[in-house]
């Protein structure tokens, strides 16, 4: 099992996010990453605080880590034509010397595209969008040679992608979220990496993760697809407690199953998973530049794998 954290970059300051992404480089992990917004999701009062720009972010970690892994919970859509993604996707791979991951979602947050004068498409369009771009995105990093893609969203008239991949393959795509009918089906079809979000409100529950598996598994099935081909990873809110009151609120705000509790009930719950072949857990809810808090996690639940 490997382990890494999604470092909060809301309402916080660059300091406190530098001094997560140190002590993550000199210790135990495997990977980083960032959300990606342009406003503080949550409450509409906290529009105005602060939300550092996820992909800048993880350009800078890159230059500052060494065996990290770097990847986004996940990237936007609609905030980046895709082809500009792929080029932005294979510059950091080449610079970072192949630990980028490249997550994409559909995009959900309607505030941050009213607030910022992006079209905000019905869901409909937007899973539209989301599997032409997710198509694209593999076409162009498995191409030898320009790409021509003519499709109703998005087109490419001989589009080269050089650099092309540092790592091979090529990098690793996360086709972020869970939706039984659209997205997995996308993630079965032009996927490599299958994330269950601890956050969406769905529990963190073995029950929630073994059906999610079968619908994608059926999905596989369907375009011919070898489901082993695709890495499992959950990313995981948690809290190391002992207090009642804390874990109740914790599972009633994030759903059953919702990693709070004693250190040892986590390790066997994350044990549970291990054997039901997730390979690696991003830890959510750190608090960011709390180096005693990331070294309790190091220490109490990563070293135990």
């Amino acid at each position: 099992m490997k382990f890494g954290v999604q470092v909060n970059c809301y309402r916080t300051t660059w300091d406190a996010i530098k001094a997560s992404i140190e002590v993550m480089d000199a210790g135990r992990w495997n990977s980083l990453w960032f959300a990606d917004h342009f406003l503080p999701p949550g409450r509409p009062q906290d529009e105005h605080l602060t939300a550092f720009e996820g992909y800048t972010l993880i350009a800078v970690a890159a230059g500052m880590t060494k065996s990290l892994r770097l990847g986004h919970l996940v990237l936007g859509n609609t905030y980046r034509n895709p082809g500009l993604l792929a080029k932005m996707a294979t510059t950091l791979d080449q610079a970072s010397e192949g630990r980028f991951e490249l997550a994409l979602g559909a995009a959900w947050f309607k505030r941050e595209h009213e607030a910022y004068g992006w079209t905000f498409p019905s869901m409909k369009e937007r899973q539209d969008r989301f599997q032409e771009a997710c198509e694209l995105l593999r076409l162009l990093f498995t191409a030898d040679g320009p790409v021509d893609y003519n499709g109703r969203y998005y087109t490419l008239d001989q589009a080269p992608l050089a650099p092309g991949c540092y790592q091979k393959p090529h990098i690793p795509i996360m086709v972020g979220g869970t939706g039984e009918r659209r997205t997995l089906r996308t993630l079965a079809m032009f996927g490599d990496i299958f994330n269950l979000d601890g956050w969406a409100g769905q529990g963190m529950s073995l029950e929630v993760y073994r059906h999610k598996i079968n619908v994608l598994e059926k999905h596989c099935k369907d375009v011919g697809r070898d489901p082993a081909e695709i890495k499992r990873t959950l990313l995981m809110p948690v809290r190391i407690t002992e207090d009642k009151a804390q874990i109740e609120r914790f599972q009633r705000g994030l759903g059953p199953g919702s990693m709070a509790g004693p250190k040892n009930q986590i390790v066997d719950r994350i044990g549970e998973f291990e054997r039901d072949g997730v390979a690696e857990i991003m830890f959510g809810g750190v608090p960011t530049g709390n180096i005693e808090a990331y070294e309790q996690l190091e220490e109490e639940i990563v070293s135990a794998f």
